[in-house]
Protein backbone atom coordinates (compact mmCIF):
# COMPACT_ATOMS: atom_id res chain seq x y z
CA UNK A 1 0.00 0.00 0.00
CA UNK A 2 1.19 3.89 -0.89
CA UNK A 3 1.02 4.96 2.83
CA UNK A 4 1.68 8.39 1.01
CA UNK A 5 -1.58 8.39 -0.99
CA UNK A 6 -3.78 7.06 2.28
CA UNK A 7 -1.83 9.11 4.80
CA UNK A 8 -2.60 12.46 2.68
CA UNK A 9 -6.33 11.53 2.37
CA UNK A 10 -6.57 11.05 5.95
CA UNK A 11 -4.68 14.19 6.80
CA UNK A 12 -6.30 16.23 4.52
CA UNK A 13 -10.09 15.24 5.84
CA UNK A 14 -8.68 14.98 8.89
CA UNK A 15 -7.09 18.53 8.57
CA UNK A 16 -10.83 20.11 7.80
CA UNK A 17 -12.94 18.25 10.11
CA UNK A 18 -9.95 19.07 13.63
CA UNK A 19 -10.50 22.76 12.17
CA UNK A 20 -14.22 22.89 12.10
CA UNK A 21 -14.39 21.17 15.86
CA UNK A 22 -11.89 23.71 16.82
CA UNK A 23 -14.33 26.37 15.64
CA UNK A 24 -16.84 24.37 18.08
CA UNK A 25 -18.37 23.11 14.98
CA UNK A 26 -21.23 20.11 15.30
CA UNK A 27 -19.71 17.04 12.80
CA UNK A 28 -23.47 15.60 12.65
CA UNK A 29 -24.33 18.60 11.19
CA UNK A 30 -22.05 18.02 8.56
CA UNK A 31 -23.99 14.63 7.17
CA UNK A 32 -26.60 15.83 5.08
CA UNK A 33 -27.81 12.38 2.77
CA UNK A 34 -30.02 14.20 0.19
CA UNK A 35 -26.50 16.55 -0.65
CA UNK A 36 -24.47 13.49 -0.47
CA UNK A 37 -26.71 12.13 -3.11
CA UNK A 38 -26.74 14.96 -4.66
CA UNK A 39 -23.11 15.76 -5.15
CA UNK A 40 -21.61 12.15 -5.27
CA UNK A 41 -24.61 10.68 -7.61
CA UNK A 42 -24.31 13.82 -9.51
CA UNK A 43 -20.39 13.66 -10.30
CA UNK A 44 -20.50 9.79 -11.02
CA UNK A 45 -23.46 10.56 -13.40
CA UNK A 46 -21.16 12.95 -15.12
CA UNK A 47 -18.50 11.60 -15.20
CA UNK A 48 -20.34 7.89 -16.91
CA UNK A 49 -22.10 10.28 -19.51
CA UNK A 50 -18.33 11.90 -20.06
CA UNK A 51 -16.63 8.37 -20.36
CA UNK A 52 -15.97 5.69 -22.24
CA UNK A 53 -17.87 2.84 -20.25
CA UNK A 54 -15.09 0.77 -19.93
CA UNK A 55 -12.78 3.21 -18.86
CA UNK A 56 -15.99 3.90 -16.42
CA UNK A 57 -15.99 0.74 -14.88
CA UNK A 58 -12.19 0.61 -14.80
CA UNK A 59 -12.52 3.28 -12.01
CA UNK A 60 -11.78 0.83 -9.22
CA UNK A 61 -8.74 -0.39 -11.14
CA UNK A 62 -7.36 3.24 -11.02
CA UNK A 63 -7.94 3.32 -7.24
CA UNK A 64 -6.17 0.47 -7.03
CA UNK A 65 -3.01 1.91 -8.90
CA UNK A 66 -3.11 5.32 -6.82
CA UNK A 67 -3.60 3.48 -3.52
CA UNK A 68 -1.25 0.45 -3.71
CA UNK A 69 2.19 1.71 -5.33
CA UNK A 70 3.44 -0.83 -7.54
CA UNK A 71 6.52 -2.89 -7.34
CA UNK A 72 9.78 -1.25 -9.47
CA UNK A 73 13.46 -1.63 -9.16
CA UNK A 74 15.19 0.17 -11.68
CA UNK A 75 18.00 -0.94 -10.81
CA UNK A 76 17.56 -4.46 -10.97
CA UNK A 77 16.11 -3.79 -14.32
CA UNK A 78 19.73 -2.18 -15.75
CA UNK A 79 21.14 -4.78 -13.82
CA UNK A 80 19.21 -7.65 -16.03
CA UNK A 81 19.82 -5.54 -19.32
CA UNK A 82 23.70 -5.43 -18.61
CA UNK A 83 23.48 -9.28 -18.37
CA UNK A 84 21.45 -9.71 -21.82
CA UNK A 85 24.05 -7.40 -23.31
CA UNK A 86 27.20 -9.50 -21.72
CA UNK A 87 25.40 -12.30 -23.01
CA UNK A 88 24.49 -11.11 -26.25
CA UNK A 89 28.46 -9.70 -26.62
CA UNK A 90 29.80 -13.48 -25.77
CA UNK A 91 27.38 -15.99 -27.55
CA UNK A 92 25.06 -13.65 -29.94
CA UNK A 93 22.09 -12.01 -30.17
CA UNK A 94 20.30 -15.10 -30.70
CA UNK A 95 21.88 -16.82 -27.32
CA UNK A 96 19.01 -14.31 -25.90
CA UNK A 97 16.15 -16.52 -27.18
CA UNK A 98 15.96 -19.16 -24.47
CA UNK A 99 15.31 -15.71 -22.40
CA UNK A 100 12.54 -13.98 -24.18
CA UNK A 101 9.68 -15.62 -21.61
CA UNK A 102 11.80 -15.34 -18.79
CA UNK A 103 10.57 -11.40 -18.23
CA UNK A 104 7.71 -10.63 -16.45
CA UNK A 105 7.53 -7.21 -18.14
CA UNK A 106 5.66 -8.03 -21.57
CA UNK A 107 7.39 -4.74 -23.02
CA UNK A 108 10.80 -5.86 -22.56
CA UNK A 109 10.13 -9.72 -23.29
CA UNK A 110 8.73 -8.47 -26.52
CA UNK A 111 11.55 -5.63 -27.55
CA UNK A 112 14.03 -8.71 -26.71
CA UNK A 113 11.76 -11.13 -29.38
CA UNK A 114 12.48 -8.32 -31.68
CA UNK A 115 15.88 -8.34 -31.79
CA UNK A 116 15.98 -11.63 -31.75
CA UNK A 117 14.14 -12.26 -34.63
CA UNK A 118 16.96 -10.02 -36.46
CA UNK A 119 14.60 -6.94 -37.03
CA UNK A 120 15.85 -3.91 -38.29
CA UNK A 121 16.89 -1.69 -35.52
CA UNK A 122 15.75 1.22 -36.89
CA UNK A 123 11.86 -0.69 -37.21
CA UNK A 124 12.30 -2.30 -33.66
CA UNK A 125 12.61 1.57 -32.44
CA UNK A 126 9.76 2.73 -34.22
CA UNK A 127 7.47 -0.49 -32.90
CA UNK A 128 8.83 -0.01 -29.64
CA UNK A 129 8.30 3.50 -29.35
CA UNK A 130 4.51 3.19 -30.92
CA UNK A 131 3.76 0.47 -28.15
CA UNK A 132 5.05 3.23 -25.52
CA UNK A 133 2.88 5.93 -27.22
CA UNK A 134 -0.34 3.92 -26.73
CA UNK A 135 0.58 2.69 -23.21
CA UNK A 136 0.89 6.52 -22.41
CA UNK A 137 -2.98 7.06 -24.04
CA UNK A 138 -4.00 4.49 -22.10
CA UNK A 139 -2.74 6.22 -19.19
CA UNK A 140 -4.16 9.45 -19.82
CA UNK A 141 -7.58 8.06 -20.33
CA UNK A 142 -7.83 7.16 -16.41
CA UNK A 143 -6.07 10.26 -15.91
CA UNK A 144 -8.77 12.95 -17.63
CA UNK A 145 -11.54 10.67 -15.66
CA UNK A 146 -10.66 11.43 -12.54
CA UNK A 147 -9.91 15.33 -13.36
CA UNK A 148 -13.36 15.06 -14.93
CA UNK A 149 -14.66 14.39 -11.58
CA UNK A 150 -12.79 17.17 -9.91
CA UNK A 151 -14.16 19.14 -12.19
CA UNK A 152 -18.13 17.75 -11.84
CA UNK A 153 -18.01 17.70 -8.31
CA UNK A 154 -17.67 21.45 -7.35
CA UNK A 155 -20.33 22.42 -10.14
CA UNK A 156 -22.31 19.79 -8.50
CA UNK A 157 -22.00 21.03 -4.64
CA UNK A 158 -23.14 24.68 -6.16
CA UNK A 159 -26.50 22.82 -7.90
CA UNK A 160 -27.28 21.09 -4.87
CA UNK A 161 -26.91 24.26 -2.41
CA UNK A 162 -29.19 26.16 -5.10
CA UNK A 163 -31.81 23.70 -5.20
CA UNK A 164 -31.54 23.64 -1.37
CA UNK A 165 -31.77 27.32 -1.35
CA UNK A 166 -35.23 27.25 -3.48
CA UNK A 167 -36.34 24.85 -1.12
CA UNK A 168 -35.75 27.43 1.62
CA UNK A 169 -36.70 30.17 0.12
CA UNK A 170 -40.26 28.18 -0.77
CA UNK A 171 -40.74 28.44 2.87
CA UNK A 172 -40.12 31.70 4.49
CA UNK A 173 -43.23 31.30 6.64
CA UNK A 174 -40.63 29.99 9.68
CA UNK A 175 -38.04 32.47 10.03
CA UNK A 176 -36.71 30.86 12.92
CA UNK A 177 -35.63 28.29 10.74
CA UNK A 178 -34.36 30.13 7.78
CA UNK A 179 -30.32 30.28 9.39
CA UNK A 180 -29.99 26.25 9.83
CA UNK A 181 -31.92 25.54 6.69
CA UNK A 182 -29.29 28.10 4.66
CA UNK A 183 -25.92 26.44 6.62
CA UNK A 184 -27.95 23.09 5.72
CA UNK A 185 -27.80 23.97 1.72
CA UNK A 186 -23.90 24.99 1.91
CA UNK A 187 -23.29 21.30 2.97
CA UNK A 188 -23.66 20.21 -0.93
CA UNK A 189 -21.17 22.61 -2.24
CA UNK A 190 -18.55 21.62 0.91
CA UNK A 191 -19.00 18.24 -0.12
CA UNK A 192 -18.44 19.31 -3.99
CA UNK A 193 -15.06 21.26 -3.38
CA UNK A 194 -13.51 18.86 -0.37
CA UNK A 195 -14.42 15.92 -2.58
CA UNK A 196 -12.88 17.51 -5.61
CA UNK A 197 -9.00 18.62 -3.66
CA UNK A 198 -9.08 16.05 -1.49
CA UNK A 199 -10.11 13.47 -3.64
CA UNK A 200 -10.68 13.24 -7.19
CA UNK A 201 -7.73 15.44 -8.10
CA UNK A 202 -5.19 14.27 -5.89
CA UNK A 203 -6.01 10.98 -7.19
CA UNK A 204 -5.65 12.15 -11.04
CA UNK A 205 -2.14 13.78 -9.86
CA UNK A 206 -0.78 10.23 -8.24
CA UNK A 207 -2.25 8.21 -11.59
CA UNK A 208 0.17 10.77 -13.53
CA UNK A 209 3.67 10.38 -10.88
CA UNK A 210 2.72 6.61 -11.18
CA UNK A 211 2.77 6.99 -15.54
CA UNK A 212 5.71 9.13 -15.53
CA UNK A 213 7.39 6.70 -13.46
CA UNK A 214 6.03 3.56 -15.57
CA UNK A 215 7.27 5.54 -18.92
CA UNK A 216 10.75 6.29 -17.77
CA UNK A 217 11.38 2.71 -16.87
CA UNK A 218 10.21 1.72 -20.10
CA UNK A 219 12.32 4.53 -22.43
CA UNK A 220 14.88 3.25 -20.37
CA UNK A 221 14.22 -0.60 -21.10
CA UNK A 222 13.68 0.50 -24.83
CA UNK A 223 17.25 2.30 -24.90
CA UNK A 224 19.13 -0.76 -23.47
CA UNK A 225 17.36 -3.13 -26.02
CA UNK A 226 18.54 -1.06 -28.77
CA UNK A 227 21.95 -0.86 -27.30
CA UNK A 228 21.77 -4.77 -26.90
CA UNK A 229 21.10 -4.57 -30.32
CA UNK A 230 23.88 -2.57 -31.56
CA UNK A 231 26.27 -4.80 -29.65
CA UNK A 232 27.31 -1.97 -27.81
CA UNK A 233 29.85 -2.67 -24.34
CA UNK A 234 28.04 -3.31 -21.38
CA UNK A 235 29.90 -1.07 -18.82
CA UNK A 236 28.72 1.93 -21.59
CA UNK A 237 25.26 0.74 -21.56
CA UNK A 238 25.21 0.08 -17.42
CA UNK A 239 26.59 4.16 -17.52
CA UNK A 240 23.97 5.44 -19.75
CA UNK A 241 20.89 3.40 -17.95
CA UNK A 242 22.43 4.85 -14.74
CA UNK A 243 21.29 8.10 -16.87
CA UNK A 244 18.16 7.66 -16.13
CA UNK A 245 17.98 7.71 -12.11
CA UNK A 246 18.10 10.07 -9.92
CA UNK A 247 21.84 11.08 -8.84
CA UNK A 248 21.07 9.46 -5.25
CA UNK A 249 19.93 6.26 -6.63
CA UNK A 250 23.33 5.75 -8.73
CA UNK A 251 24.82 6.36 -5.92
CA UNK A 252 23.95 3.05 -4.34
CA UNK A 253 25.05 1.19 -7.64
CA UNK A 254 28.78 2.92 -7.77
CA UNK A 255 29.90 -0.27 -6.23
CA UNK A 256 27.91 -2.35 -9.03
CA UNK A 257 28.91 -0.28 -11.50
CA UNK A 258 32.03 -2.73 -12.86
CA UNK A 259 30.41 -6.15 -11.86
CA UNK A 260 27.84 -7.01 -14.23
CA UNK A 261 30.78 -6.27 -16.92
CA UNK A 262 33.93 -7.49 -15.67
CA UNK A 263 33.41 -10.82 -16.85
CA UNK A 264 33.60 -8.97 -20.24
CA UNK A 265 36.70 -7.61 -19.98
Amino acid sequence: MDFATVFGLLLGIGGLLGGYILDKGNIAALIQPSAMMIVFGGTLGATMLSSPLKVFLSLPKYLRIAFFAPKRDPRAQIDQLVDLAVMARREGILALEDHVNSFDDAFMRNGVRLIVDGIDPELVKDMLQTELAHIEERHEVGITMFEAAGGFAPTMGIIGTVMGLVHVLGSLSDVSSLGPEIATAFIATLYGVASANIFWLPVANKLRARSQEEMLEREMTLEGILSIQAGENPNVLRQKLLSFLAASDRVEKKAGVQSGAAQEA
